[in-house]
């Protein structure tokens, strides 16, 4: 689909469609989708959608609940990944369509007036008004609301409102339960699919009782169970039908002309991956019937309650652009819908929004999406890492097949711990994934100095994947740390010898694990023994840790004083991009792999983000170099990357450059630049919208362990805002004309600098200001 630039009203608080449109419907079924986190709901509309075929992919999804299937390889090899595990389209619980006696609603047929359907951010309420008339003449009036509950994760409710306007006569409402869905199949596009091989779930039983409607199902090979069900409220009597894996409801009432109907629909999700199979029914009973008592509308307060203290903490507000401004706020609150909170799941590329990636996380949680969570809802961020320690044990087996003698290596692609990257030159290939989960350890850590989460799992974590650089890594005849063929960040460069990105964060990972064995050891001694004990650590390791990050080989060109992004970036063809038509990009679905291997050409930042992520580390020409000739071969096909050269532009002066880059990430989905969002949201770029808001224009830097803002004001703004919690305070800062202030929101005291100098806050003292 081509991008449809700024489609929608530029409301600071919501997103609103003004017509069901079959050239955009697809892609705002990703935008109007609802989440908490665990349930996602595609944002089709209750009586489903009869548009032209392609342009609708109604979907459900519950985050960390998978089916497994093998990996058919026509050529094999030893410890390649064997089986993929992909999120399930699981049954449809939202459908109700209306009947007009014998015409049923349909809003592309007949006369549509009216139309309105938003999103509210501040109130987490999908929201649709319309006036049809139906083919015959009738006339309605319809509302509908629609929520999936952020305090209850099970949990989503409708309510829909019917209104005879020019009639009276018979209205029937069908509720419907449909378990007759099945994943998109994978194409031509990588990036989209699974290789499913025909219907994942097997009924089990199906269940009907008056309002009541539930079907329990077994997925094939995961050997996991789900419960679906429904309850539905309706002045009328059900009467219960079925056909196959579709459970109905239908209730046939008189409708008086002016008088409004109203049906209510919750609805819940239960699997075994969270409760005994045994509790699965029951806990749907007990939940849809507390969640009838309770009713839509104190569901629909509590919902807003939520997010009115998710923005009190976490808001970034820019002054002088409604424009941004919702992208900004859109981005933040779809994060919030996507993201894992339990430990056990996590944050897939796509959220909860569709079925790109297969539902598969990355490092995009570590490095783009992590620091969101951090600085805004550091209770989430330590979810995400108890996620990293329940799969630890599966990283210890991945680092044995992949013939480490010891140590832990965390998989490229995974859903419940194993990898799941079948192509391993630009998967299994890329090491970093250690150093960068022990880099959001290290984040963590500053930012909240909890002690206990190091000596209970962080740690160990930190240690035993820093065996694998000892054991990947070697010290070669001029007496320098290598590490060979690894991938970097960048994609479009695969299996090279000392990737500079990966070389410096092992490096830092290395450190980082030296200096927390010496500290647990002097600190901690009982904790210390047992986690050695527990690892089979060796006194010398530490040292060994520490000698090689000493040595570590970081790539660096005299000649053109830039580092290299690997031994043999520098030495390759460059990409002819002149003569590259702008319809062949992105590269990797119009050119073999190896073609693009073998030029010298950058899918996304990889030296660049490795300048923002070890900041500290380099010189401020260096940064301006290294951008200059990076900037010139990358072609940002991935969307992580137009976020860390924004960054990084803005480091270095580049104020316009720094503004642009930032703009094609802060509406990358709204106005689809990608040309896929369709397909779920690009949730490692929302992220790094506010990363470029509070590490681009506000500066803030927190490696080693302090706190420093620098902040800039983009000339198109007349001011902006963001907040950070850490050590337990909350931090405001504010940045116009005038200058910066500072405003401690909540705590006792705050040190950090403002351009390098130093600033306090305190209670009795909590706001400073700079002058511009």
């Amino acid at each position: 689909m081509q991008a449809q630039k700024h489609r929608f009203p530029p409301d600071p608080w919501s997103l609103r469609e003004a017509a069901p449109d079959p050239a955009t419907h697809f892609l705002n079924e990703t935008l109007f989708a609802l989440g908490n986190g665990y349930i996602g709901v595609r944002g089709t509309a209750e009586e489903g959608w009869s548009g032209p075929a392609g342009t609708s992919r109604d979907g459900t999804y519950l985050n960390g609940f998978y089916e497994s299937e093998p990996i058919h390889y026509p050529e094999t090899a030893h410890a390649l990944a064997r089986t993929n595990q992909f999120m399930l389209n699981v049954p449809n619980a939202k459908g109700i369509a209306i009947w007009l006696d014998e015409e049923r609603f349909d809003p592309l047929q007949g006369e549509l007036k009216d139309y309105e359907r938003s999103l509210d951010l501040r109130r987490g309420v999908l929201e649709r008004s319309l006036t049809w008339t139906s083919p015959s003449g009738r006339s309605i009036a319809l509302r509908s609301r629609r929520l999936v509950c952020l305090d209850n994760r099970h949990l989503l409710a409708l309510e829909v409102e019917v209104t005879p306007l020019n009639f009276s006569g018979t209205l029937r409402i069908v509720s419907s339960l449909d378990g007759a869905v099945q994943n998109l199949e994978a194409g031509d596009d990588p990036r989209i699919g699974s290789a499913v091989s025909g219907a994942s779930l097997q009924l089990m039983l199906a269940e009907q009782e008056g309002n009541f409607s539930a079907l329990m199902q077994r997925t094939r090979n995961s050997g996991f169970m789900l419960v679906s069900a429904t309850l539905t409220e309706a002045p009328a009597e059900a009467r219960c039908s079925r056909d196959g894996l579709r459970l109905e409801q239908s209730y046939a009432m008189a409708a008086a002309q002016g008088e409004k109907i109203t049906v209510r629909k919750y609805a819940c999700y239960h699997t075994s991956r969270d409760y005994p199979e045994a509790e699965l029914m029951p806990r749907s009973h007990e939940l849809l019937d507390h969640a009838r008592r309770e009713g839509f509308d104190a569901l629909a307060a509590r919902q807003a309650d939520y997010l009115a203290d998710f923005w009190q903490q976490s808001d970034v507000e820019i002054d002088g652009d409604d424009l941004l401004q919702q992208g900004i706020r859109f981005n933040q609150y779809h994060l919030l819908q996507s993201v894992g909170r339990d430990g056990k799941t996590n944050i897939s590329a796509k959220g909860v929004t569709g079925e790109g990636y297969e539902g598969h996380y990355f490092w995009d949680t570590e490095i783009y999406i992590f620091p969101f969570f951090l600085y805004n809802k550091p209770e989430i961020a330590r979810a995400l890492l108890e996620y990293r320690w329940a799969g630890l044990e599966s990283a210890r087996r991945r680092a044995r097949q992949m013939s480490h003698a010891k140590g832990a290596l965390y998989p490229w692609r995974t859903i419940a711990g194993e990898e799941c990257s079948a192509y391993f030159p630009a998967g299994t290939a890329q090491y970093h994934i250690n150093a960068d989960i022990a880099y959001s350890i290290r984040q963590y850590l500053d930012a909240t100095g909890d002690d206990d989460w190091l000596r209970a799992h962080g740690a160990e974590i930190v240690m035993e994947t820093a065996r694998i650089w000892t054991g990947i890594g070697g010290i070669d005849r001029h007496g320098r740390f290598v590490i060979n063929e690894v991938t970097g960040p960048d994609e479009y460069t695969a299996l090279v010898n000392n990737n500079y990105y990966t070389n410096a964060m092992a490096q830092a990972h290395l450190e980082f694990a030296a200096a927390i064995a010496t500290r647990l050891a002097a600190q901690f001694p009982d904790d210390y023994a047992r986690i050695a004990q527990s690892m089979a650590l060796d006194p010398a390791e530490p040292e060994e840790w520490a000698n090689a990050a000493r040595l570590m080989y970081l790539p660096y060109d005299a000649e053109l004083r830039i580092h290299e992004q690997d031994d043999s970036f520098l030495s390759k063809k460059p990409w002819d991009f002149a003569n590259t038509p702008p319809a062949n990009y992105p590269l990797l679905l119009n050119y073999h792999p190896m073609v693009i291997y073998r030029h010298q050409v950058c899918k996304q930042a990889d030296v660049v983000l490795a300048l923002l992520l070890l900041s500290s580390r380099f010189g401020q020409d260096d940064k301006r170099r290294d951008f200059d000739y990076y900037e010139a071969v990358t072609t940002h096909d991935s969307s992580l990357s137009s976020c860390i050269f924004s960054i990084v532009a803005a480091e270095v002066g580049y104020a316009d450059k720094a503004y642009d880059y930032f703009m094609e990430t802060a509406r990358l989905d709204l106005d689809d630049t990608h040309g896929n969002t369709c397909h779920g949201v690009h949730t490692a770029a929302m992220a790094g919208t506010w990363l470029g808001v509070a590490y681009g224009f506000g500066g803030m830097r927190t490696d080693g362990g302090s706190l420093r803002f620098s902040p800039t004001l983009p000339a198109r703004w007349q001011g902006y805002r963001f907040r950070i919690q850490l050590r337990g305070c909350l931090l405001q800062v504010g940045v116009n004309a005038a200058g910066t202030t500072y405003r401690l929101v909540q705590g006792e005291s705050l040190q950090f600098t403002h351009h390098g100098k130093p600033v306090a806050l305190t209670a009795a003292q909590p706001e400073h200001q700079e002058a511009a």
